[in-house]
């Protein structure tokens, strides 16, 4: 295994920081190896926003769920699906009325600017900076939007926060996924039978007791409480319909 692959195995969500910065040059390697990223029709219809006033570092923090470590993180980029850079292009050489963007135009940008944020999470990795996705910012769509400044057509649809890991977090244990035969279908959708399900979960569980304890059913049935009936998601959703009237 080449160093590369042996890093995107390691590499795990880290929400503890040394009290190291994040030099300039380092910050710099990281954003440059995110433009490089694939981007649909050479367009990069996606910005970013580096976070460095502590003031908003914190009022993010409370605006996603209440997560102090992100005001702690020495470096704090939010993603953003834009199509308004380009909608101002448009204003300014097409000589008759502008379209407007609609959803389609929503979800290639917010492909882009994801294929650009991991891309920095891989360099950060590479340098031995660790990072966490915060999805929450999606959350507070109105407080995000006024907090950043955001025009109509520019969507926030991740953060990630950098920094040098703790001690503890180098020595966690990294949550383990769902083999790869759970996931990768060839040639066509295959829905897991029951049998299927249990074997995946027990599979991903690393603690022999927890394994021993838990079934399709039960897990199943928690991820569906957190997805459906908890604060969060309700306001996840909210967020998402607020944005998507811009966009149509």
């Amino acid at each position: 295994m080449n160093e590369v692959l042996k890093q995107l195995h390691a590499r795990k969500s880290v929400r503890a920081y040394e009290d190291r910065i994040i030099t300039p040059e380092e910050k710099k390697a990281i954003i440059e190896a995110g433009i490089q990223a694939p981007t649909a029709g050479n367009m990069m219809l996606y910005s970013v926003i580096d976070v460095t006033d502590q003031a908003i570092k914190e009022k993010l923090a409370v605006s996603c769920d209440n997560q102090p470590f992100i005001a702690k993180a020495p470096l704090v980029l939010v993603f953003l699906s834009d199509y308004q850079r380009l909608y101002d292009m448009f204003t300014h050489s097409v000589e008759k009325e502008i379209t407007k963007p609609n959803e389609s135009d929503l979800l290639l940008g917010m492909a882009d600017a994801m294929c650009a944020a991991q891309n920095m999470v891989v360099a950060a990795e590479s340098m031995g900076i660790g990072s966490c996705y915060i999805g929450d910012i999606v959350e507070n769509y109105e407080q995000v939007r006024e907090l950043l400044s955001l025009p109509d057509y520019a969507a926030p649809v991740a953060m990630l926060v950098f920094g040098y890991p703790s001690e503890q977090q180098k020595t966690r244990e990294k949550p383990s996924r769902f083999g790869m035969q759970y996931v990768v279908h060839e040639n066509r959708y295959h829905h897991l039978s029951v049998e299927e399900q249990t074997a995946m979960v027990k599979e991903s569980i690393v603690n022999e007791t927890a394994r021993a304890l838990i079934t399709a059913d039960s897990y199943s049935k928690r991820i569906y409480d957190a997805k459906f009936n908890s604060v969060f998601s309700a306001e996840m959703r909210r967020s998402t319909k607020e944005i998507m009237k811009n966009w149509k």
